[in-house]
């Protein structure tokens, strides 16, 4: 399979995004039905879930791409830019930190997620405040 240009790449992670935000908001709904709006606003359950679904899909999609070759360019863009990227973005996350953790790179991959974790609540904390300053 050739590599897609990149308008045809954008298309591509254009329609994955859609599909992801989609089964992301579908799935919020799910679990609000299933477990009661109680249970999820005292526990983020449906961000969790998608975080766990998006990182074993993540899974899937990095073992797949890996056994079937370099040629697979529009799948990796469609479903795991596009579509995982829409649904969660804690799978590419749990991805990067995994492929460190394999390579050999715990400090690496140690600071990463420290980093990664702190820096982005710190980032929205920080917008929190902005918008409340501007209120």
């Amino acid at each position: 399979m050739p590599m897609p240009s990149p308008l045809n790449a954008s298309a591509l992670v254009f329609a994955g995004g859609g599909t992801g935000a989609v089964l992301r908001y579908q799935l919020g709904r799910l679990m609000t039905h299933w477990l009661g709006p109680n249970m999820i606003t005292a526990f983020p359950w449906a961000t969790l879930a998608a975080n766990v679904l998006g990182s074993f899909a993540m899974g899937l999609l990095a073992g797949w791409l890996a056994r079937h070759g370099t040629h697979q360019e529009p799948w990796r863009l469609l479903i795991g830019v596009g579509m995982l990227g829409g649904f969660t973005t804690f799978s590419s996350f749990s991805l990067e930190l995994m492929l460190l953790i394999e390579r050999g790179q715990a400090s690496t991959a140690l600071t990463y997620g420290a980093v990664s974790v702190l820096a982005g609540l710190s980032g929205l904390y920080i917008g929190l405040i902005a918008m409340r300053l501007t209120a």
